[in-house]
This record gives C-alpha cells, sequence and structure tokens, in this order.
C-alpha cells in the first residue's frame, strides 16, 4: 500500500466481514445456529422482522460463531501492520455487532477502536459513512472495504482502498475512483468449487455397480447404463450433502490439520455461493434419478435425507453415527439393485453393511488418535473421548471380521455353485480380506493412516494390490 509522509496520522479504517476476514459473520453465525440448535431455526425469521440489527445482536446473545479460528485475508492484515508501523491509528468499522467486532480487535491487537451494530442500527453503507465522518470529519480517513454497499464510504473517505470480491466491482469502483488503490484482486478459479464436491469420494459410489458385478450382468449394455446413470446421481447428491455438512461444521473444519484445508473452512468460496451450489447440484442429481425406475429415485431421497440428519443431528450421537455411516454405504448398493433391476442379495447386504461399519469405525479411531498424539481433546460434538479407543478399535476388528465371516458363510451356500465354475477358489479371497482389515486397524492405531479411509485405500498401494489380487481370484473362478 502506498504510505504518506511519517506526520500522517489519518486513521486507516478496516471493515470485516469479507474485507478483513474471508467471510461473513451474520452467514456463519446463522448456520452455526442451524448445526447446533436445528430446532431454534425459526427464530432467524423472527428476529430479522426487528432488522438486520436486531437479527445480529440477537445471534451475539445466542451463538458463538468461532471467531478465533476464522481465516484472516493476508493483504488486509499487511495493510493494517503498515499503517501500525507509520504510526496511523487503526479502527475496525463493521455492520457486524460491536461485540464480535471488539472479539475480532482481540485477536488482530494493537486496534485503536471500532465500531459495529448496536442492535438497533446497522452500521452499513450511509449509516457507516454517517458515523466515520461524525467521528473522523469528511475526507478525515481511509477505508477498506470489499462490496458494493460500501461506495458511500468511499465517498466520504480521503482513500478509497479496495478488496475487489469480483472484476464488476473493480470496474465500478475505478469509474468512480480513479485514484482507489486496488490491493486484492477477484480469484475465481475453478479448482476450490470442484475440491468442495469432493470427487474423490465418488470413488463410494462405485458401489452401485456392485450388484451388476456379483450377478454377472455387468456385460448388458442396459445394466452397464443404468449403473453409470445412478453412478453420477448418487455422486452429484453426495457432493450436495458434503458441501451442506462441510457449511455446518465450519468450525470444527477450522480446529482439524486437514480439514481446515477445505475451501469453505479457508474461505476461498463464500456460504451464499457454497448453498448456491448444494441446491444446483441436487437438482441435477434429482433429474438424472427420476431417469430410472422410481424406487431408486426413492432410494436416492431416503440416502440424501438421511445424509442431511447425519450432518445436523446423528454425527454428534457415539456409536449410532458409525453406524449410520455404515448404513450409508449399504444404501449404494441398494440404490445400484435398484436402478440395474438386480435380485436382492441378502449375502452382499449384510457384507456390506459389517464391513463398512468397521471402515467408520477406523474413520472415527483415526480421527481420535490424531488428536491424542497432538495433545489435543477429542474433537468437539463427536459424542466420543480419548479413551473410546480402547473400545472403538476392537469393535472395528469385530464389524470387519464379521464381513468376512459373511463371505465365508455365501462361499458355503448353494447359490455359489450357479455363479462360479471353480467356487473352491473364492476362498483364497478370505485371508486378503482380513490381512486388509486388520492393517487398517493397526495403521490406524500408530496414527500412521489418512482419517479417511476412502483415501487411504486409493493412496496405499498395498490395497491396490490386494484389489488387483482379489480381482484375480474372482475371474480365475467364474
Amino acid at each position: 500500500m502506498q504510505q504518506g509522509s511519517t506526520t500522517d496520522r489519518t486513521p486507516l479504517i478496516v471493515d470485516v466481514d469479507g474485507t478483513l476476514i474471508r467471510g461473513d459473520l451474520l452467514f456463519e453465525a446463522a448456520l452455526q445456529l442451524v448445526a447446533t440448535q436445528p430446532w431454534n431455526t425459526w427464530k432467524l425469521l423472527t428476529w430479522l422482522k426487528g432488522g438486520k440489527a436486531s437479527l445480529k445482536k440477537n445471534l451475539v446473545d445466542t451463538i458463538d460463531p468461532h471467531i478465533s479460528s476464522m481465516p484472516l485475508r493476508d493483504e488486509t492484515v499487511a495493510a493494517i501492520k503498515a499503517a501500525k508501523a507509520a504510526g496511523r491509528p487503526v479502527w475496525l468499522a463493521s455492520a457486524s455487532d460491536q461485540r464480535w467486532v471488539e472479539q475480532i480487535a482481540a485477536r488482530i491487537g494493537g486496534i485503536d477502536g471500532v465500531m459495529g451494530s448496536d442492535g438497533v442500527t446497522n452500521l452499513s453503507g450511509a449509516n457507516k459513512a454517517n458515523a466515520l465522518v461524525e467521528r473522523f470529519g469528511h475526507k478525515g480517513f481511509d477505508y477498506i472495504g470489499d462490496h458494493h454497499v460500501d461506495m458511500p464510504v468511499w465517498d466520504a473517505a480521503r482513500r478509497p482502498i479496495v478488496i475487489a470480491q469480483s472484476s464488476g466491482l473493480e470496474r465500478a469502483v475505478k469509474r468512480r475512483f480513479p485514484d482507489a488503490e486496488i490491493i486484492a484482486r477477484p480469484k475465481t478459479p475453478i479448482r476450490p468449487y470442484f475440491k468442495a464436491m469432493r470427487p474423490y469420494q465418488w470413488a463410494k459410489n462405485a458401489l452401485v455397480f456392485l450388484p451388476a458385478i456379483a450377478g454377472h450382468s455387468i456385460g448388458d449394455l442396459t445394466v452397464l447404463l443404468a449403473a453409470f446413470m445412478a453412478f453420477w446421481a448418487f455422486s452429484l447428491a453426495a457432493s450436495s450433502a458434503y458441501i451442506i455438512n462441510d457449511l455446518l461444521d465450519l468450525p470444527g473444519d477450522r480446529d482439524h490439520h486437514r480439514k481446515s484445508k477445505r475451501p469453505f473452512a479457508a474461505g476461498q468460496i463464500s456460504i451464499p455461493r457454497g448453498i448456491a451450489m448444494a441446491i444446483g447440484l441436487m437438482v441435477v442429481a434429482t433429474v438424472i434419478a427420476a431417469l430410472l425406475p422410481l424406487e431408486f429415485l426413492a432410494i436416492l431421497l431416503g440416502y440424501v435425507a438421511l445424509t442431511l440428519f447425519y450432518s445436523f443431528y446423528l454425527k454428534r450421537q457415539m456409536l449410532v453415527d458409525v453406524i449410520i455411516l455404515g448404513g450409508l454405504y449399504t444404501i449404494r448398493v441398494l440404490g445400484g439393485i435398484a436402478a440395474t433391476g438386480e435380485e436382492k442379495s441378502q449375502w452382499l447386504l449384510m457384507f456390506c453393511l459389517f464391513f463398512f461399519l468397521s471402515l467408520a469405525i477406523v474413520k472415527r479411531s483415526s480421527e481420535l488418535v490424531a488428536r491424542r498424539d497432538a495433545g489435543k481433546s477429542a474433537p468437539p460434538g463427536r459424542g466420543y473421548a480419548i479413551n473410546d479407543l480402547a473400545m472403538l478399535l476392537p469393535l472395528g476388528a469385530a464389524a470387519g471380521y464379521a464381513s468376512v465371516m459373511v463371505v465365508m458363510l455365501y462361499l458355503s451356500s448353494p447359490q455359489i455353485v450357479s455363479l462360479y465354475a471353480h467356487p473352491l477358489r473364492m476362498w483364497l479371497i478370505c485371508p486378503l480380506l482380513i490381512y486388509w482389515i486388520s492393517r487398517a486397524l493397526m495403521l490406524a492405531n500408530r496414527n500412521e493412516m489418512h482419517d479417511d479411509p476412502i483415501i487411504f485405500a486409493m493412496t496405499d498401494k498395498v490395497s491396490w494390490l490386494t484389489g488387483l489380487v482379489v480381482a484375480v481370484i474372482i475371474a480365475i473362478s467364474i
């Protein structure tokens, strides 16, 4: 930023939402109310009837948005430091409630004063401009903002300083204030949006192909097309649910060594855009599902409903969360059966339920082990304590070995003879499953596993080799 003379004592006024923090306190707090007190969501409309300032006041009284972990904008922090180094006073002026602005100021340090909404007046636009002029005089301050609503404030400022959230804002500012200083320009790379959809998680949806593979009808083009449509319907619906889950779990993600880098937690994508993404993906998924049998559409909508219920409530319930996670995998198999018209196999469904319950327990265990080794307490809002590891790991082993037992019972059943020319060879799969499950549990206990077993399996050479050997055994058994 350009600096004036060494005797320049003109205050630097800094906006908060979108300017100093990469987010909006109002949206963050509203989401936390929905996530932690869903039964009080209706109050948002009641509070809004009293105006935005009233809404913010009530949210401050009700919700802790975890300001200490919110991502800051580097350019703005640098501008504040430069102003302080030059001996200039720095104030924060925000439409957010005064109490939140004070918390932000305490986090930054060295802030000379704050101005915010007071429950009656929403300190935004013309209201903010008038308040600043009354305190510092017309053209008596420099102002950093990031939104069209800041135009009246820049009109009253000596020097407009801009965080350009969009190219349209940058052009509008330059037309109106040719000497405005742009310290950050819009960045709209596609990568954060793609990352927010978690495409690596789509591998889970390959389970819709499992019924056709098990029924030896994967070579039928009609069946294959139906399975592909089911795959994309589940993938887009799951991405929508992941986005909603990320939006509702922002404080928890920011307290996690890896999840803090997710696009929403890192402030790379705004909350309104995230909501629009979730809605759009769900609409496309529903359209695809509508082209398949009605039973598949019902299963997909049930999957979405259960996923959302999990995000809002069930993920905070001890053991219920891992049972639901295991069940969500099994629902994908049911979706594949409905889409392709394959016969329901109780063996397949039982195997999936136990096997994926084991993986869900491994996921929770690895999260607890990572926090234990980092000297942290159990993750907030998850229903587990660190010492629960003594029970979780044995439970994961029991569920995993139960899935192997289901395979053994299936291989001993009469159905196996009609599907495989050499059924005895299929027994070689059992020790491989026992090895892979045991190894996953051992690595989780050593804190050597990614906290998502799916990512672990996709990037682990031993897992790929194990899967390849299983595929070869199946091929030579047919």
